[in-house]
């Protein structure tokens, strides 16, 4: 974790010409010099001042202030990150105050993005490919079998890195990251070994300190009151945990939901199927009419067919099952925070007053896509969307309550990915109209980030995978860890580097103005 701060610092220090942090200078590129290397880049004596020839890696004023106005712009989940606009000065167009989990933050995902729009290609990506063997080697899953091909690629990153940066950036630092997999190998995975659940509970003891003359005695009674107090809360009704916050409109999921195990409504599914191939056999061959009929009937037909089952003596409905087919209440609560397995969502008005981003949401479905309207050959096949919650509904089944998100989903047209994978979508192009919501249970949170290089568009990134044991209250260890999935971004390979580099034409996203395959809802995802 500390070679990827002083790597980040390097970074950021260097292409922001941060005072300290800063790699470039006179000495710098007297190194050049001497080297016989980049002599174009040698300083300019005048008879004032000296004057250094911009490099691959300086940034211009505007340039500057881009990547700053890009950092400054990102709001990010609740507890993903500081937040940092704070971090952000826009006057000198610099980056104050890093701490460890902000470069990690920085390094993994969000550099990458601000970075689009500036500095030459190939320097761009280099230090793009930099990023993403940091966020392959801190995943929590590690294939064994590629570590070799990951300790390769690294390397070349480096002597990529080596083609545009100058000497003096090439520090220990720097080379320490080539025994990084190497650590992998003999260690396992990152995240068993840094220090970041270490560093924030120490923050938490250093706030029990009120006498500075005894922060021992003051940290030992605080924590042996909050221990005393909370295991009283285990006996008391009502009474709130200490140090968990409470706000208003805060739902909660329980443990019991209805609809997490489909498995007695799946037989259900296949007799209304074969009801309807049977009552309609004109159309037993038109898998479109016959979803959309199933859609459309199968809720009525699985009340009556439940209730049918329950008037006879050995009937098998389970009282999850008779609850679901008799329907929720109809006066439903409104939500605008939801908390989730530890994760909390909330309505895009909620996060417009906000500085964070929680209302980004991931779902992958198993639906039918067909390429136009007149298309009588649908593929049935697993499908992403990339949706916004509008409002939150908690269906109430009298034993149980199901949360259920209203999303505005994005449009087939407004969704791309680049040369380097970064998903893309335009959330102004709303599509699925018809087919809204989605169970809180069956989505994944994500977060949006505008894009610098094509305005209007936002990239789209993911959130920690946390798996929490406990709804509520749970201990937060390895939250810090930054996943990829579903959009797995590997390093663009090495072999086709310098194709990405020179044949892309600099620019340009692949699927702009380009046509592609929609999905038609088909009320799947419920």
């Amino acid at each position: 974790m500390h070679i990827e701060k002083n790597v980040c610092d390097s970074i950021i220090g260097t292409l922001l010409e941060i005072p300290g942090k800063n790699k470039d200078g006179i000495a710098a590129r007297l190194d050049l010099l001497n080297m016989g290397v980049k002599t174009d880049l040698q300083p300019k004596y005048g008879e004032r001042r000296t004057r250094l020839p911009p490099g691959p890696w300086n940034l211009s004023r505007a340039e500057k202030r881009e990547v700053c106005n890009s950092f400054y712009g990102m709001k990010v989940p609740e507890g993903y990150s500081s937040n940092i606009k704070n971090l952000v000065s826009l006057q000198d167009s610099r980056l104050l105050g890093l701490k460890s989990h902000d470069c990690h933050t920085l390094m993994q995902q969000l550099l990458p993005v601000a970075i689009r729009s500036v500095l030459e290609k190939p320097a761009r990506y280099a230090i793009t490919r930099l990023c993403f063997f940091f966020n392959a080697i801190c995943a929590k899953t590690v294939d064994v079998s590629k570590l070799d091909k990951l300790e390769e690629d690294v390397v070349v990153t480096l002597c990529l890195l080596e083609k545009y940066f100058p000497p003096s950036f090439f520090d220990i630092m720097v080379h320490l990251v080539v025994h990084l997999v190497r650590e992998v190998h003999l260690c396992g995975p990152v995240y068993f070994r840094w220090m970041y659940p270490f560093e924030r509970y120490m923050k938490v003891l250093k706030g029990y300190v009120q006498n500075r003359t005894r922060p021992e005695g003051c940290i030992a009674e605080r924590y042996i009151a909050e221990e005393a107090v909370e295991f009283c809360t285990q006996h008391l009704s009502d009474v709130s945990t200490v140090g968990v916050p409470s706000s208003q409109k805060m739902g909660v999921s329980k443990p019991l939901s209805g609809c997490t195990n489909m498995e007695e409504v799946l037989p259900y599914i296949e007799q209304h199927m074969i009801h309807i191939k049977t009552a309609y056999p004109k159309f037993r061959k038109s898998t479109k009419w016959l979803q959309d009929k199933h859609n459309s009937t199968f809720i009525q037909w699985l009340r009556f067919k439940v209730q049918s089952e329950l008037e006879e003596d050995n009937h098998g409905v389970s009282e999850n099952l008779r609850w679901l087919a008799a329907g929720p209440n109809m006066a439903v609560p409104l939500y605008r925070s939801y908390l989730i397995k530890g994760i909390k969502f909330n309505i895009k008005a909620q996060d417009d007053v906000r500085t964070t981003q929680n209302s980004g949401v991931y779902l992958l479905a198993h639906t039918m896509q067909v390429a136009s309207a007149k298309d009588k050959n649908p593929i049935l096949s697993n499908m992403g969307f990339y949706g916004v919650i509008q409002e939150i509904w908690d269906l109430d089944y009298q034993k149980f309550t199901i949360p259920v998100f209203r999303c505005d989903w994005i449009d087939s047209s407004g969704l791309v990915v680049d040369e380097l994978g970064f998903t893309l979508v335009d959330l102004s192009k709303i599509g699925h109209r018809n087919d809204q919501f989605v169970l809180a249970s069956q989505v994944k949170q994500i977060f949006f980030v505008d894009d610098p290089m094509h305005r209007g568009w936002s990239v789209v990134l993911s959130m920690p995978n946390r798996e929490y044991n406990d709804v509520i209250g749970a201990e937060v260890l390895g939250d810090v860890i930054i996943e990829c999935e579903p959009f797995t971004r590997g390093m663009p390979n090495v072999d086709t580097f310098d194709e990405l580099v020179g044949g892309l034409g600099g620019q340009n996203i692949r699927g702009f103005g380009q046509k592609t395959i929609s999905a038609k809802n088909t009320g799947s995802r419920l």
